[in-house]
Formats: C-alpha cells, sequence, structure tokens
C-alpha cells in the first residue's frame, strides 16, 4: 500500500512539474519560431557526479577530434540568469540534446527538468533532436517510476557506454552519426543501439 501511494505521488508530482515546463517551452519555442539560429550542436544534459566522464571522454572526442560545438552548463550557462532559463536557452540554442542517463541522473531534480524541456521538443518539432546515452546499465523495474524515461526509451534507439567496451570506436562513430544527421522525423532516426534490448537487459542474458 505504502509503496503504491510512493509511486502515485512521484508520478503525479512529476505530471504536474512536466506540464509546467511543458507550458515554459512552449511560450520558448512561440516567441523565437522565426529567429531559429543554433549556436550549439549539442546541449549535453549530465549530473554532476558523471562530469568525469563528459570531461574526460565526451569533450575531448566530440570537440577537440570531430570537431561539435556543445553546450556545457558550466562552461556555457549565462551568470545571473534563472536556471530554468538558462536550460531552456540551451536546448533551443542546440540542434540537439544529448542526455547521458546514469542512476544518478534519474535522481537528479534538474536533470529530469532537462529532459522534460528536451522531450517537449522532440514530440512537438517531430524531429530528431534527442539523443540518449546510458552510461550504465539500469534494469528497466528500476526505471518504473520515471515515466518519461520509458516512454521515451519505447520510441527511441539509445547508445550504451556500458557495452561499448569490446568496440569503443563504433561507439564513437554511432554517436557522431546521430549528431550528423539533419532534421529527421521521429522514426526515420539512425540505429544507435550497440546491442538489442532495453539498457540493462542483455540479449545473452
Amino acid at each position: 500500500m505504502t509503496l503504491a501511494v510512493s509511486f502515485t505521488h512521484h508520478f503525479l508530482q512529476w505530471q504536474l512539474v512536466y506540464a509546467y515546463y511543458l507550458m515554459l517551452a512552449f511560450l520558448y519555442n512561440s516567441k523565437n519560431n522565426d529567429k531559429r539560429a543554433h549556436q550549439y550542436d549539442a546541449f549535453v544534459s549530465y549530473n554532476a557526479n558523471d562530469e568525469g566522464w563528459v570531461l574526460g571522454e565526451l569533450l575531448p572526442k566530440l570537440e577537440d577530434e570531430q570537431g561539435w560545438r556543445l553546450c556545457l552548463h558550466h562552461r556555457d550557462f549565462q551568470p545571473g540568469k534563472p536556471i530554468m532559463e538558462n536550460i531552456t536557452d540551451a536546448i533551443y540554442a542546440s540542434r540537439k540534446t544529448i542526455c547521458v542517463v546514469s542512476r544518478d541522473y534519474l535522481e537528479s531534480e534538474w536533470c529530469s527538468r532537462e529532459i522534460q524541456v528536451a522531450s517537449f521538443r522532440l514530440f512537438d518539432e517531430q524531429k530528431d533532436v534527442l539523443i540518449l546515452v546510458f552510461l550504465e546499465d539500469i534494469p528497466m523495474q528500476q526505471l518504473s517510476p520515471y515515466y518519461r524515461m520509458r516512454r521515451l526509451l519505447k520510441r527511441r534507439t539509445y547508445l550504451s557506454w556500458s557495452r561499448a567496451d569490446a568496440h569503443p570506436n563504433l561507439f564513437w562513430e554511432k554517436l557522431r552519426q546521430a549528431l550528423e544527421s539533419q532534421d529527421h522525423p521521429m522514426g526515420e532516426h539512425i540505429l544507435l543501439t550497440m546491442k538489442d534490448g532495453p539498457p540493462g537487459e542483455r540479449p545473452d542474458q
């Protein structure tokens, strides 16, 4: 009973927060619809506990080697501007949003808000603007409280860093292809998975 109440509370809270930021993103989208110019190739949404991977692996590979322009919180957010304005501006000023998903990411309030705004843009524009990168295997049952994430996984492909150990070059090549793709409608994106199946379920298990 307690578990059911907790899940219901979490679900309703998520829905209310999502509705608020959906409205915020809608207003931003309407205001900037006629002057859309992308300053960045991708906004990187990640938890602070995963910053080592972002700065040590992702940033050198994508910016230094492949030449993409990334938007990062600590470097590119405007000082003094409300955090949600910075998030919304970053997502809409970027062609894509890369969500670096981990257990810490799922537990973060700010990360959840970032993926909520990015999800709204995805469903509003109906274009391939969101890339999911899983840093670790997360069993599907652990995603059950995160309704939006489960919905995204049912509709989208993703990249798994934890499964890329044997073929890291393939991982970076798939990510390059995802960033290179231009405004494909949803459903026409390239295959990004390193292996089939949900992020916490390997085919050989």
